[in-house]
């Protein structure tokens, strides 16, 4: 009957018992630093704060607890030193088991950064030495910082430049004290929709912040993968040493074989792990297998030869079924097994009408493409790239290689919105482009007025869309720029027409940057635009002629033969994809043959003419064998005369007008032009202006 009795309270004595246990079981995690991790500008930072979602994540066996401070630095002699804060003493008292420590955003501050930033290494050093001395047993984690956004008030003034030094010392940092680095940056630098002030993340930021976190603390990454591009059908780059690349579970084995050669690595902690094949001569096709604890993947019909790279806006997006020769040839179309095709599918078109919000929120999270590899048949074909399939069906077959072609193209899009961030913000010139793009006069009006159609049902002020500056390099081309390629074919400029000298300015600005991301000098092969009744053409046309000069391992090939002078569209693909393929051939393939029309090299005033002398090649010739059309004379008053011309000696003789003094002619200088100056190999000249000499 006592132990009856007595049966309540034993039953609590247990049951604290347990509890005890539990609690001292638990793992405590304190979270330091400033206002990014207190949760400031969140409705509800008890629940949304980065700290308390990865209390969710880690679960009971984890105390996770809050200890950012806003307005903190890491600098002691900063203007809100995090050592003297109530949060640092409660934080020390806490006697956590980790500490996750991201401070820094703070000590750019002009108050700050310029005087004390020597102090910087030392003064982390000793916040985690004091952390330690609380548990020796501690592990500390130093985060790379989350973004500042090129909004900031104090952006170009000091903080962009003050903000990438702190990370560049955050590496030595967490080397020299022993620590795990967590990398905040690429987690949220591509998210500008989730940082309202340029500076504090919303609960969707937390979030990313809190998985990342999560992650490193965790090892969990949900297993082995590969990315999209990797799949059946692919085509990997010969020649190159070739790379194989994925996540797993932090600490994971992985093993990769593929023609007969294993390689074995382990995911990293942040999940990622890549291994390397010896470069390989063309051939296939080949198995490629990759084998983790979570799971094996087995990809079949690789082949090996040269990945291009086929970019642009909509001429480059033009479907094979709609070119003019497209739909007979779909009809006779064989299986063709040596050319393979990756279209980058978009999620929505850029046409005349609002997005739902669905497709709004999956833009915002760089969702917009996706795909795999295809073999080449009727159905693959039909809405790939016209251009690209025509310049890879030649290049195969007069190369006798396998030939992948990847269509990354968006109809509409700007030159500024396929370069990446970091080059954006610290170039003197193109950081201005990404402010407030849909009211600036930088970003074409119709390019503006297009994207506010499809963004008319959004409510984030900073909405994301493909025209918007640095998105689609982030959205696809950030996705493919691990894997070798032979090079880009890039047909693009009608989105940036407005401003002539900005993209004469930019577009080596581009190639220059994608050679720098990839880690490879390929070659650079693109469209001048065509003929049609727009104005500023024949200023741009001339300027994509001079941009050869400029860019390194270019080609261009001519269009404006091809053109509509109503249609931003003509159809005419096969000549224009074939014309890119010349290049190609001659530059990197290395084959003996005519790749480009007449080159002029002068004009001069000879026996009352003036003869127009060009770069040796083939001979001179007129198209359809009529009169010598196209050639314009602009006086020192700035009048245009027409020009009589013809051939002689395979140089162009105009006649020069009694009494006027002549300073520039011009070629092809009409928007739509029948000019019709080629040579025997059937190449247009370019649109060109010359002074006469």
């Amino acid at each position: 009957m006592r132990f009856k009795n007595n049966l309540p309270l034993i039953l609590l004595a247990v049951i604290l018992l347990v509890a005890c246990s539990i609690a001292q079981a638990q793992i405590k995690v304190a979270c330091i630093g400033n206002s990014v991790t207190r949760g400031y500008g969140l409705k509800d930072p008890l629940k949304e704060s980065y700290p308390a979602q990865l209390q969710g994540l880690l679960g009971k066996k984890y105390a996770v607890q809050n200890f950012g401070f806003s307005g903190a630095t890491l600098l002691r002699k900063g203007h809100r030193p995090y050592d003297k804060t109530k949060e640092f003493t409660e934080a020390l008292a806490y006697k956590p088991d980790i500490a996750v420590v991201h401070l820094g955003l703070n000590d750019t501050d002009p108050r700050n950064w310029p005087d004390y930033k020597d102090n910087f290494e030392a003064d982390y050093a000793w916040l985690l030495d004091t952390l330690k001395k609380q548990n020796p047993k501690m592990k500390v984690y130093v985060c790379r910082l989350t973004p500042i956004f090129n909004g900031h008030p104090r952006f170009k003034s000091g903080t962009r430049d003050w903000y990438w030094q702190i990370q560049d010392r955050l590496s030595n940092i967490a080397e020299a004290n022993a620590a795990q680095l967590i990398d905040l940056t690429t987690a949220l630098h591509n998210r500008p929709d989730l940082f309202a002030d340029n500076l504090h993340p919303d609960a969707e930021g937390t979030t990313i912040i809190a998985k990342t976190v999560y992650g490193y603390l965790s090892g969990n990454y949900g297993g082995l993968s590969l990315p999209m591009i990797f799949s059946d059908h692919m085509v990997m780059q010969r020649n190159q040493t070739i790379p194989v690349y994925g996540t797993a579970d932090a600490g994971e084995s992985v093993a990769v074989t593929f023609n007969a050669n294993t390689q074995k690595t382990k995911a990293d902690a942040s999940g990622k792990w890549s291994v390397r094949f010896p470069a390989m001569a063309n051939g296939g096709p080949l198995q490629l297998e990759v084998r983790a604890k979570s799971r094996k993947i087995v990809l079949k019909d690789i082949l090996i030869g040269d990945v291009w790279v086929c970019a642009g806006q909509s001429n480059m997006a033009f479907q094979f079924r709609s070119a003019a020769t497209g739909k007979q040839e779909l009809q006779d179309m064989p299986q063709q097994s040596q050319l393979r095709l990756f279209k980058m599918n978009q999620l929505a078109e850029t046409d005349n009408r609002p997005w739902d919000t669905t497709t709004l929120q999956r833009t915002n999270g760089l969702e917009f493409f996706s795909g795999q590899w295809k073999e080449t048949n009727a159905t693959s074909a039909a809405d790939f790239s016209a251009i690209g399939y025509y310049f890879g069906k030649k290049i195969s077959a007069d190369v006798n290689v396998p030939v992948g072609l990847i269509d990354v193209a968006v109809g509409g899009s700007t030159m500024e919105s396929w370069i990446d961030r970091y080059t954006m913000e610290h170039d003197p010139v193109l950081v201005d482009v990404l402010y407030n793009w849909r009211k600036s006069d930088f970003v074409q009006e119709w390019v503006r007025g297009r994207a506010d159609v499809n963004l008319e049902k959004a409510s984030n002020a900073k909405q994301r869309h493909p025209y918007e500056p640095v998105y689609n390099y982030e959205a696809a081309l950030s996705k493919l720029i691990n894997s070798p390629i032979a090079g880009v074919i890039w047909y693009q400029g009608e989105s940036n027409t407005h401003n002539v000298e900005l993209y004469e300015y930019g577009l080596p600005v581009l190639v220059s940057s994608w050679r720098k991301n990839w880690g490879l000098n390929f070659p650079f092969y693109y469209v001048q635009l065509s003929g049609i009744d727009r104005p500023s053409w024949p200023y741009f046309r001339d300027a994509q002629r001079k941009l050869l000069d400029l860019i390194p391992n270019s080609g261009m090939a001519v269009s404006y033969d091809l053109g509509d002078s109503l249609n931003v569209h003509p159809i005419r693909k096969k000549e224009l994809g074939e014309r890119l393929a010349l290049q190609a051939l001659k530059q990197t393939y290395g084959k003996e043959l005519v790749a480009s029309g007449p080159e002029p090299l002068s004009a001069t005033i000879q026996q009352g003419n003036i003869v127009i002398s060009f770069k040796p090649s083939a001979p001179l010739a007129v198209a359809n064998r009529g009169q010598l059309t196209g050639f314009e004379l602009v006086t020192f008053r700035g009048n245009h005369l027409t020009a009589q011309a013809r051939l002689v000696n395979n140089q162009v003789l105009l006649a020069l007008p009694s009494g006027e003094k002549i300073k520039t002619v011009l070629y092809a200088w009409q928007p739509f032009t029948r000019a019709n100056l080629i040579n025997e190999a059937g190449l247009p000249a370019s649109t060109f202006s010359i002074p006469l000499n």
